[in-house]
């Protein structure tokens, strides 16, 4: 069965840091497209970062550029999230994605989490 289980998810205060971690099994992602989307309360999910499967070229959204980097570890079969200077419109569920394509359209995703939340206080 494959799963992809996100983990590192947490309470911050604005300006802090947190670092999410996606692990992957049941299966070898090392060739799939691997990618993080967010859902906050009320709104759509929407595209946070992408990463190749090669990590030679990776993807943000224009609310996270700067401040959030995408990295992979192959070996381990996981894909990582680092976010700093957090906000709190930040504030939502992340859940992180496998998928054929690069993309920031979640059609494109074959395979979803269950998500983590991140809460950021003010």
């Amino acid at each position: 069965q494959v799963q992809l289980v996100e983990s590192g998810g947490g309470l911050v205060q604005a300006g802090g840091s947190l670092r999410l971690s996606c692990a992957a099994s049941g299966r070898t992602f090392s060739s799939y497209t691997r990618g993080w989307f967010r859902q906050a309360p009320g709104k759509e999910r929407e595209f946070v970062a992408a990463i190749s499967w090669s990590a030679g070229r990776t993807y943000y959204a224009d609310s996270v550029k700067g401040r959030f980097t995408i990295s992979r570890d192959n070996a381990m079969n996981t894909v990582y999230l680092q976010m700093n200077s957090l906000k709190p419109e930040d504030t939502a569920v992340y859940s992180c994605a496998a998928g054929r394509i690069l993309s920031t359209g979640d059609p494109a995703y074959d395979y979803w989490g269950q998500g983590t939340q991140v809460t950021v206080s003010s």
